[in-house]
């Protein structure tokens, strides 16, 4: 997951066409996404690929991520081609040989 000691801010983006995995949220069981997809952060509809969202612990980064393949997320809903997803679940990937497990 992203390093605690250098959390991405907005002056420090992942970059569009980045490989990443999602991560489970070990407090919150299986989710929000349970498999672990593989991804690419992408333009969101809206134009942008990141941005920044108040959560609980404070400001955190928000990812565009569209996913290899659909996936469903803990709650069953689905299945979905890409999402909106929090860079503290996302793992950045630095070679397609990390993109398999």
């Amino acid at each position: 997951m992203d390093n605690p000691s250098h959390p991405r801010t907005p002056s420090d983006p992942l970059p569009i066409g980045a490989r990443v995995r999602v991560h489970q949220d070990p407090d919150y069981g299986p989710g929000p996404w349970p498999n672990e997809p593989v991804g690419t952060i992408s333009e969101a509809p809206g134009g942008s690929s990141y941005g920044l969202v108040r959560t609980v612990s404070g400001p955190t980064m928000q990812y565009y991520v569209v996913f290899d393949e659909p996936q469903v997320d803990a709650d069953g809903d689905g299945p979905y081609a890409a999402s909106e997803i929090l860079s503290i679940y996302l793992e950045p990937l630095n070679s397609t040989a990390e993109d398999v497990r």
